[in-house]
């Protein structure tokens, strides 16, 4: 009996130490998924010495800034939702903002079309995505500062330590970062980012060799002893400055000066018996996930089977309706003071919006009104769960994949291409989603309308499920469709994170499909319902946790579709 005991224990302990082909991993005290195992690792060792979620992140993102530079970044943005353990939530904004030389029309020539050349890929692109000017004035530093600050427990010096000792000391660099950089080596037209994988003697650094980042160790040092002014003020921002006007961008040191990060009250819903906690604008995803939410539970799901041709036609109807609403109404609310954002929201909104979906007919999206903004790939989300019971959902971006792919070599980070998120030429609608609404046109210091959605599922008033996704304009509705899974089909996390994904966001008008994982009868008989179907390769890159209360385990998943990522516990 003795000996039995002891096996069931190791086995046990084993389920708990183990990813399952779902990369799903258990634990007791602390969880971290991210897009770097390096960087959850880093989390987790910060759990380990006492820190809590905070902490657990702070270090987390900058261990990103060096492991996953596709994303990850002190050049960038983005959104935090932090719940503490007695549950209460709350968000820190810190998407970035459009310099004060910005304005409307900038990317636009003198006969009014938008520019066009050549991006960090060598491929044709508007100028609202290229070269200096498309960098809006980063917020990553100021929304970790501000984070700790107001919710940290270890020191902030400890917090950035571990990112600057991978910078000095290196790591190996994995395949997926050299597929990158062998692409950037012969492709790219942009001598920063052709040069960003080099050594010193201009080889380029091989798989499995330790790749070093002195400038960004130097840059993350002065960060390290000066907290937010060692980013916006000092040597940093004069080399910003500098960088910028060497290069025509629009940054300056009043610019850099002036840039706050902002906590924000979030977006709360409610399904079933879970509250839903996300972000407000000028994040559309809490708003729009609420939306949908609201949606999906008028329906009578028992009686629509996951996968279904009825699931899929309403899960469209629902997305369609949301992302027009996005569209007509969404923008930095310290600009539009007027954004409906209660009655987007509101149980009573979702009725009259339901009463219109037929469940045999596809809807037409109306080329005269609205359609869907969209951010780029280049966005990663990490969640992390501690002990105590606080939690947290981070999601940062730097637009498209390597950002602008332009950099200080002094420095050492790639700068965004943020200000292509603003709608980019007033009044200007089309079918190809390309919008001109006015809530999301450019203004001075205005922050750009971003699909970034981290979020806290909160049961019993404590966190239940934590996640978030990068995929630019499909991270919404990756994270709709996870949440639901969860909620709705009871899907453990994992599960829910690989479940088969679609995509719809009003204009174009059509449904984005994993393909392989929609069969060809219901894609057909979608088809014959109105629907444009298009197969792609995936949708999503999630990253989540799950907590089973009853049994105090955290059930944490990083999605499959992810080269480096995993969920790291203990």
């Amino acid at each position: 009996m003795k000996n039995t005991t002891l096996l069931v224990s190791a086995l046990f302990f084993l389920l708990l130490q183990t990813n399952d082909s779902f990369c799903q991993t258990y634990a007791r005290n602390g969880m971290v998924s991210s897009s770097s195992k390096i960087a959850s690792e880093v989390g987790i060792d910060i759990l380990k010495k006492g820190g809590n979620a905070i902490d657990a992140s702070v270090a987390t993102a900058f261990a990103l800034a060096v492991t996953h530079p596709a994303a990850g970044n002190i050049g960038g943005g983005g959104f935090l939702v932090f719940m503490d353990s007695t549950g209460t939530a709350t968000t820190i904004d810190f998407r970035e903002k459009a310099p004060l030389k910005a304005s409307p029309k900038m990317f636009l020539d003198k006969t009014g079309n938008l520019t066009q050349g050549k991006n960090l890929y060598g491929e044709e692109s508007t100028t609202n995505h290229i070269g200096a000017k498309s960098v809006g004035v980063p917020g990553t530093v100021a929304g970790l500062y501000m984070a700790h600050q107001k919710y940290g427990t270890l020191p902030w010096e400890d917090l950035v330590q571990p990112a600057i000792d991978i910078a000095e000391n290196g790591f190996p660099l994995t395949w997926s970062l050299f597929q990158a950089a062998t692409f950037f080596d012969s492709n790219s037209p942009i001598v920063f980012l052709k040069d960003y994988f080099k050594k010193d003697n201009g080889e380029l650094i091989q798989f499995g060799e330790l790749w070093k980042q002195p400038e960004l160790a130097h840059t993350l040092t002065a960060i390290r002893d000066h907290g937010h002014d060692g980013f916006y003020k000092g040597d940093v921002a004069k080399e910003i400055v500098r960088f910028m006007k060497e290069n025509e961008g629009i940054i300056s040191m009043e610019d850099l000066n002036r840039y706050t990060a902002v906590e924000r009250k979030p977006i709360k819903g409610a399904f079933k018996d879970y509250d839903i906690y996300s972000m407000p604008p000028p994040s559309s995803g809490g708003v729009a996930l609420i939306e949908m939410m609201n949606l999906m539970e008028l329906a009578v799901l028992d009686s629509i089977p996951f996968n279904s041709t009825a699931y899929v036609h309403l899960v469209a109807e629902v997305m369609r309706r949301a992302f027009a609403d996005r569209a007509e109404y969404l923008g930095d609310t310290d600009f539009n003071v007027n954004t409906p954002i209660a009655k987007l929201t509101s149980k009573e909104f979702a009725k009259k919006r339901f009463e219109n979906i037929d469940m045999s007919r596809a809807s037409v999206s109306d080329s005269t009104k609205f359609g869907q903004l969209y951010d780029g790939s280049s966005t990663t989300h990490f969640s992390v769960a501690d002990a105590s019971g606080n939690a947290v959902s981070l999601t940062y971006t730097l637009e498209h994949s390597y950002g602008s792919g332009m950099g200080s070599t002094k420095l050492g980070f790639i700068f965004n291409n943020e200000m292509g998120d603003f709608n980019p030429k007033p009044g200007y609608t089309t079918t190809s989603g390309l919008i001109g609404t006015d809530p999301n046109l450019i203004q001075p210091e205005k922050r750009m309308l971003s699909s970034m959605t981290p979020t806290i599922v909160a049961k019993d008033g404590k966190p239940f499920l934590i996640v978030g996704s990068p995929g630019g304009r499909t991270i919404i509705n990756t994270v709709f469709q996870t949440v639901l899974n969860v909620l709705a089909y009871n899907m453990p996390v994992d599960k829910a994170i690989e479940a088969m994904k679609i995509h719809h966001q009003w204009f174009p008008d059509g449904i984005l499909y994993e393909k392989g994982l929609l069969s060809p009868d219901t894609a057909k008989a979608l088809e014959k319902m109105g629907h444009m179907m298009v197969p792609i390769d995936g949708l999503g890159e999630l990253m989540g946790i799950q907590i089973d209360a009853d049994n105090k385990i955290m059930i944490g998943a990083s999605d499959s579709s992810s080269p480096d990522g995993a969920a790291i516990g203990y």
